[in-house]
């Protein structure tokens, strides 16, 4: 691991990320510049399904936005040069300890400001991964992650509707267009 990959690790350096031009180009940026001026960026989403119950987490209270709000399974940034599939696999090993085969569904727009003076401008790669059975998630990331649970999708938005203010921008937003991420099971 280079200095500046452990400096990164360690939260000390802004990771570079997939800017997305005007034009259509992707260009490198520094992810919190990224979310300050916010540009268009490539994202990613992961969904983990065990049955008709999906994987949720809550971020950790020290996330640089949105700590303490639920989510789904696992949201990121491709590094510059990552492709969105290896992306997804590594993040869902890094925050939740899990490995699964995971689908490319959509690839969705959003836009939201996430408070602290941040904005997410995303062109997010969606990605569905199932499980034979729920299994109690025990060795997540605890610097990105607090908490886990599983919800059917009507228990989460009975939730979400009731207590907004627990989830997420993009969890909101997903909700509202769940028919555009085209999560259905692999076959």
């Amino acid at each position: 691991m280079t200095s500046r990959e452990k400096k990164q690790a360690l939260g000390d350096v802004d990771p570079v990320i997939p800017a997305i031009g005007a034009d259509g180009s992707l260009f490198a940026m520094g992810k919190l510049e990224v979310h300050r001026r916010g540009q268009h960026h490539v994202a990613v989403s992961v969904f983990i399904f065990a049955g008709d119950r999906l994987l949720i987490q809550q971020r950790a209270d020290g996330k640089y936005h949105s700590g303490g709000l639920w989510a789904n399974a696992c949201c990121t940034h491709p590094h510059w040069g990552e492709s969105a599939e290896h992306c997804a696999s590594r993040r869902l090993r890094e925050e939740l300890g899990l490995k699964a085969t995971l689908y490319p569904c959509a690839v969705v727009d959003y836009f939201a400001d996430v408070g602290n003076g941040l904005v997410e401008n995303e062109r997010v790669h969606i990605f569905r991964g199932d499980l034979h059975k729920q299994i109690e998630v025990a060795s997540f990331n605890r610097d990105e992650v607090q908490a886990v649970a599983w919800l059917s999708e009507r228990e989460l938005r009975r939730e979400a509707a009731s207590d907004p203010d627990r989830f997420t921008p993009w969890l909101r937003i997903y909700l509202d267009r769940w028919s555009e991420l085209s999560l259905r099971p692999a076959a």
